[in-house]
């Protein structure tokens, strides 16, 4: 069976990425596509292809004020997909005066990233982002970001923070996490709580007690998800996952951390960065290698799958259009070394 991509916001680049009178081209949801910021500043995603005679507006096009200008014969659209302007022609022809004559993604900019909203029959958005608070606070760090591309469709990978069995065979954590996870509507939240090593005030590690780590995991749509993992120190993140094709993937973690921290306590959050990253980094091989499975033979230990199955099919075009409703998956108590969710 092959999974179709489903429909949501989904990150297209860094903010920081694209300065004013920047042109981008674009490749996501199996769709060429062109992004640009104005002169005043705002970003817009369009389809790429100039409807006069073809050409890639990604690829050589200029903006000028609020349009962007086709690299081929000069004329320009904006943010809209409106054409405002052929310059050597007395008058804009009726059939684009009509309406936009290219399709403009609707576009947000939060958490320091730019989002496009996609749906195959360009239905208009269904919800809005959230916010990761600590990425618009200034007492935070500026982000550390890693990013991938992976042969996966985005069920599959996302899978992986409902997949509590894998922590201990692909992770090596000495117990499954135990967790307590939510699905509202497009919301999903796990909230994870295991054993480890105590840390004092000064940030050093105590192996002879153990103390909670506690992690906070949200979904909001297929696309973006937030963690905060938190002991005496916080750390955050911002995941966000963007479909190439149905099968291939954009994987981006962007962390923060406190600022005024001491060197012992950053050595910890970076050291807990690195973990994440690590996992992701022995995940891939299996998502790259397996197949989806339709019907999966599944057992008592292996988590909710099934229900985070249903959750995520609300995000496919021909599913019924029916959210889904709120459950609690409640936990039993933390055990054993935890295991951090590399996805979820």
């Amino acid at each position: 069976m092959s999974l179709p991509i489903p429909f949501g916001w989904y990150a297209l680049a860094y903010s920081a990425e694209l300065s004013p009178g920047d042109v981008k081209p674009l490749f996501y949801f199996d769709e060429h596509m062109v992004l640009f910021r104005t002169g005043a500043g705002r970003a817009h995603v369009m389809e790429a292809f100039c409807p006069h005679l073809g050409a890639h507006l990604g690829h050589g096009g200029q903006v000028q004020g609020d349009a962007l200008t086709c690299p081929f014969h000069g004329w320009q659209f904006d943010g809209n997909g409106l054409c405002v302007n052929v310059p050597y022609a007395r008058a804009i022809p009726k059939r684009a005066k009509e309406g936009p004559c290219l399709h403009s993604y609707p576009v947000q900019e939060r958490n320091q990233m730019i989002w496009a909203w996609y749906h195959p029959r360009r239905v208009a958005p269904l919800w809005d982002l959230d916010d990761l608070p600590e990425l618009s606070d200034p007492d935070w760090s500026p982000v550390d970001c890693y990013d991938w591309e992976i042969e996966s469709p985005i069920q599959e990978s996302g899978e992986n923070g409902v997949d509590i069995a894998h922590f201990v065979t692909v992770h090596g954590a000495l117990a499954m996490p135990k967790a307590e996870i939510a699905l509202d509507g497009h919301r999903r939240e796990t909230k994870l709580a295991a054993l480890a090593p105590a840390i004092d005030d000064e940030g050093n590690v105590d192996f002879a007690r153990t103390e909670t780590i506690d992690l906070v995991s949200c979904n909001c749509g297929p696309g973006m998800s937030t963690q905060t993992f938190t002991r005496k120190l916080k750390t955050a993140m911002l995941g966000a996952v963007t479909p190439i094709t149905a099968t291939r993937l954009k994987l981006r973690f962007a962390f923060t951390k406190p600022r005024n921290i001491s060197a012992q306590f950053n050595m910890l959050a970076d050291g807990m960065i690195a973990e994440i990253v690590r996992q992701v980094e022995q995940d891939i091989p299996i998502w790259e290698n397996k197949k989806y499975v339709e019907s999966p033979l599944l057992c008592d230990g292996d988590g909710p799958v099934a229900k985070y199955r249903r959750w995520f099919s609300q995000f496919y075009d021909d599913a019924p259009a029916q959210p889904a409703r709120a459950t609690v998956i409640p936990s039993s108590e933390p055990q054993g070394q935890p295991a951090l969710a590399s996805l979820g």
